[in-house]
């Protein structure tokens, strides 16, 4: 007798279980499909904003519509870091993304490029001129938003969409 009480006691707890875990299995269901609902909202925004940003409104040209125009190896004497006894240099590359398809593309692309040179390279040394060679390692990113800005600024255009430092080499 005491065996049977004892099973239809388990019995009796092994069906409140199931009970209980159906229970949370419906809560979680239906809290996991209204999250992934606002997540997935959220992604569409993102990915709206995140389409116009490089999208037709903001002049980003498909590579097909692009030049690409390589500045020669620039030496560069850095900001000396704290405590630094000598100077730094850093030689780089950089190279302009040109828009064929802007309207200013005849005065400033292809060769014409040339005559603008050495102004974006002046460009170019003051902005770098401020940073540290590790600032330079950690903030390439930003350096080369604030070259963008000034050589825009500068021929007063934004045929000019990117810059793109390479071959990094500091000394």
């Amino acid at each position: 007798m005491k065996k049977n009480l004892l099973s239809i006691v388990i019995l009796s707890l092994l069906v409140v279980n199931i009970v209980m875990t159906a229970v949370m299995l419906f809560s979680v269901v239906g809290t996991n499909k209204r999250t992934a609902e606002i997540v997935t909202d959220i992604a569409g925004v993102l990915s709206l904003e995140l389409d116009t940003e490089a999208g037709g409104q903001t002049g980003m040209p498909s590579p097909e519509e692009s030049e690409f125009y390589t500045i020669p190896e620039m030496t560069i004497t850095t900001r000396r870091a704290e405590g630094a006894e000598k100077d730094q240099y850093c030689i780089i590359d950089i190279t302009l993304a040109i828009n064929k398809t802007h309207e200013k593309y005849a005065t400033y692309g292809g060769e014409a490029m040339k005559n603008y040179e050495k102004l974006i390279q002046s460009e170019v040394i003051a902005v770098i001129g401020q940073y540290t060679a590790d600032e330079i390692k950690l903030m390439q990113s930003d350096i080369c938003e604030d070259i963008l800005r000034r050589v825009q600024a500068r021929i007063g255009s934004d045929v000019i969409y990117d810059i793109i430092i390479s071959n990094i080499i500091f000394g």
